[in-house]
């Protein structure tokens, strides 16, 4: 799984003008599976995501996670973040997971991740032309891929 986390004020997901998630300060996450992700992807990013220190403490030095904080996190699947880019203009997703794949993993890291901050976890609609808007805070934009975790 890869996941691209932007630390925000405030974010949104709309699909055909009707807004489907809303959060105020917390972490957009934008998700991506691949056809060899299990439940371990999903433990390792919910961990992960949840204890980054990435917010600041009374100094202004990223010394909390968004549990500290009581955050919150918009999910928004994204398949294009399996794309590969070697030959020719036109990235190709063959590494993305079909929809029946990719779909319950999705459903499972969202409700994992909900378990994990106790509170519910906002998404898009998968498969959807979603229209996301957020407020980036710092900007603080980071990558994680749980099968090269870094």
């Amino acid at each position: 799984m890869r996941a691209l986390l932007q630390r925000v004020s405030s974010a949104a997901v709309t699909v055909e003008g009707a807004e489907t998630g809303r959060i105020g300060q917390g972490i957009l996450v934008l998700l991506g599976v691949e056809a060899a992700d299990e439940e371990a992807d999903i433990e390792w990013l919910c961990r992960k995501i949840s204890q980054l220190r990435i917010f600041n403490d009374q100094q202004g030095v990223m010394n909390r996670s968004v549990l500290d904080i009581e955050g919150e996190v918009l999910a928004v699947s994204q398949f294009t973040l399996h794309a590969s880019m070697k030959k020719g203009n036109r990235p190709s997703y063959s590494r993305a997971a079909a929809p029946d794949i990719s779909r319950p993993l999705f459903d499972r890291f969202v409700a994992r991740m909900a378990e994990t901050l106790n509170r519910a976890v906002p998404t898009g609609i998968f498969g959807a032309d979603m229209a996301v808007a957020l407020v980036n805070d710092g900007p603080v934009t980071l990558w994680l891929d749980s099968k090269n975790p870094e």
